[in-house]
């Protein structure tokens, strides 16, 4: 078997540990969820989204998330219940729905971020300083990456 530094050399072996360390993290960011958050990922997701970018049709956080719009209308549905989001017509075309986070949807994803924020600001403060300079360069394009096609 190929050391990390012998597989990383061809892109494929970048790839291939890109894939795992992400995947890795994701699950220990994912783990460090705040323990009060009845909501999964999917749909604190959304509600990240919205906060993110402001009110939204159901096909743009479809479109945003990656998923048909049958199965975000659910997502939404189940926001709205719980009272994180609300739906209003939309002003500009009657037939769509415009969606948009609410006081608490917000306190939640507010609370749920800066736990695990502060996890990962503790982890860093293990590494040096040039390797959280690396990680400050990295992180555009680990951004640029899972935003492409």
């Amino acid at each position: 078997m190929a050391s990390t530094r012998t597989a990383t050399r061809s892109d494929t072996g970048l790839a291939s540990e890109l894939r795992l360390a992400v995947m890795r993290l994701r699950r220990r960011l994912a783990y460090e969820r705040h323990p009060d958050n009845p909501l999964g990922l999917g749909a604190m997701a959304v509600l990240g989204a919205l906060l993110r970018r402001g009110d939204l049709t159901v096909g743009e956080l479809a479109a945003h998330e990656r998923v048909q719009p049958p199965s975000m209308t659910r997502t939404v549905g189940g926001l709205v219940e719980g009272g994180y989001a609300e739906r209003r017509a939309n002003p500009d075309d009657g037939r769509q729905v415009v969606v948009s986070i609410t006081d608490a949807g917000r306190e939640l994803v507010l609370a749920d971020r800066a736990r695990r924020d502060g996890w990962l600001a503790r982890q860093l403060t293990g590494l040096s300083r040039e390797e959280r300079d690396l990680l400050r360069r990295a992180a555009p394009l680990l951004q640029r990456l899972a935003q492409s096609d």
